[in-house]
């Protein structure tokens, strides 16, 4: 998956606004204690971290 559709998806079931926000601040255990920007950093390709993010907050599955 590319970074450009990862945040779209993020957008879509964040909003535009709240989605870099959640995806500064929200800290994960299934990214092993990291927000999504940290996780990125850290070298996590953007379907893992997508699916991390899909488990945590529970994305409908027409959203994944």
């Amino acid at each position: 998956m590319r970074l450009t559709v990862f945040w779209e998806r993020m957008a879509a079931h964040f909003g535009e606004a709240y989605a870099d926000s959640f995806a500064r601040d929200h800290v994960m255990s299934e990214l092993g204690g990291r927000t999504v920007h940290e996780a990125l950093e850290a070298g996590w390709g953007a379907k893992e971290v997508w699916r991390a993010v899909c488990v945590a907050v529970d994305v409908p599955a027409e959203l994944r």
